[in-house]
């Protein structure tokens, strides 16, 4: 294969898979004068992709942040040099990787040693390039990558949304599973329900479904080598048709989660379901915000009480104050009733917007299904039963409506 010259073109059948709008933006670290010139001649051969930036030190003790260093938004493409510090560049790697799972590491070095390349592929990198970097070798692993991001757009994705209690006992994994239930038997979208509580998760149990050996947290600590068949191990199915990702079972150490680990996780999920329900403890941490930021709506359970209701204002003001748009924001009254002892007037007066949705208060009715492990065992004309069979409709009626307006017009003929 020829060295690259600035008059080199990129080739058409790997142009095809590069971006057709962004360029895919690329930062080089510690890369030698010659493959740092190298780079700067593809990038001007091939303007879909921008070169941002080079650094020229691996810090490996900065405490600074991966994404405030290499740049926010995070860059496609990362070429990282092993050989001037294989060690320090395996551990920047490993941050990057963790911090900015999207971003694919190039590793760029003069040895091919196979041992070498796995240990590489270990740290996180996606591609092995050897040096000296030649045009083919360079435009074929950019053109992977536009291809993965091309591959992703157009996958539809699910809606994921996210279900909160304003404290603990406000019926969040009752609404889960029957909202669930009814999206799947009466609705027929392929719904998944991951419990993310990390001991005391109850919607196993309300689904009936207590055996089992793995959990949702073990699932994220193995995102890196998720696969269809790695899935399947952790699902469990109900005759309903919903597929459930269960909480742990019992109290168990605190499981710390590698930065983007949960994001990752739901990204796979979300190219393999229509809606995903996630059913969220009262108490928040960073993995979980971070999910949130990429759910397409969050409903706060609430209760017709004091506690419950100033807990909602806290929510939403935490949540807007961490950039997620209000609009997001549903509030959800569950165990209404009509004359209840606060009015739905006093409620939106205290938490300052529109209550989304009221569960009406049928205790006896829901807990004969969370007693029998069959959220739709409920005959079809009981007014909790209606009720979440109109909220579903609500839920899918917005997805389908979405749905039409990306399948019309001349953009839409591309996609029959």
């Amino acid at each position: 294969m020829s060295r690259m010259t600035a008059k080199d073109p990129v080739k058409a059948s790997a142009r095809e898979n590069l971006p057709h709008s962004d360029p895919l933006s690329v930062v080089s670290i510690c890369l030698d004068k010659e493959t740092a010139g190298t780079l700067k001649l593809f990038s001007d051969s091939a303007p879909l992709v921008r070169l941002d930036r080079h650094l020229g030190e691996y810090r490996v003790d900065d405490h600074e942040s991966v994404l405030e260093w290499i740049g926010t938004p995070a860059p496609d493409v990362c070429l990282l040099d092993f050989d001037r510090d294989r060690r320090s560049a395996a551990l920047v790697a490993e941050r990057i990787h963790a911090d900015s799972p999207e971003t694919a590491i190039f590793a760029v070095s003069s040895q091919s040693q196979p041992d070498l390349i796995i240990q590489a592929m270990r740290s996180g990198c996606s591609e092995y390039l050897v040096k000296p970097l030649e045009s083919e070798q360079l435009l074929n692993a950019v053109a992977r990558v536009g291809g993965r991001r091309r591959e992703k757009k157009e996958q539809a994705k699910a809606q994921l949304l996210a279900f909160i209690g304003a404290k603990g006992g406000c019926g969040v994994t009752t609404a889960v599973t029957q909202l669930g239930a009814v999206l799947s038997k009466s609705y027929s979208r392929r719904v998944l329900i991951v419990d993310l509580h990390p001991d005391f998760g109850d919607a196993a149990l309300y689904l009936g479904l207590t055996k089992y050996r793995y959990h949702s947290y073990e699932l994220v600590e193995n995102t890196d080598r998720l696969d269809a068949e790695l899935l399947q191990s952790f699902v469990l199915h109900h005759s309903s048709g919903i597929d459930l990702i269960p909480a742990p079972q019992g109290t168990e150490p605190a499981r710390p989660l590698m930065a983007g680990a949960l994001v990752q996780t739901f990204e796979f999920l979300r190219l393999r379901y229509e809606f995903i329900l996630v059913d969220l403890p009262p108490g928040l941490n960073d993995a979980h915000l971070e999910l949130i930021r990429c759910c397409d709506q969050i409903n706060i359970i609430a209760i017709a009480e004091v506690s419950a209701l100033r807990n909602v204002v806290r929510q939403t003001d935490y949540f807007t104050g961490k950039q997620i748009p209000a609009e997001r924001l549903r509030v959800i009254l569950n165990r209404h009733q009509n004359r209840g002892l606060i009015s739905e007037e006093q409620i939106e007066r205290v938490i300052g917007q529109k209550i989304s949705w009221k569960v009406p208060n049928q205790y006896v009715q829901v807990l004969k299904s969370i007693s029998g492990g069959d959220p739709l065992s409920q005959a079809s004309n009981s007014e909790v039963a209606r009720n979440f069979n109109a909220w579903a409709g609500t839920i899918d009626k917005k997805t389908s409506t979405t749905e039409d307006k990306k399948g019309r017009g001349i953009l839409g003929l591309w996609s029959r």
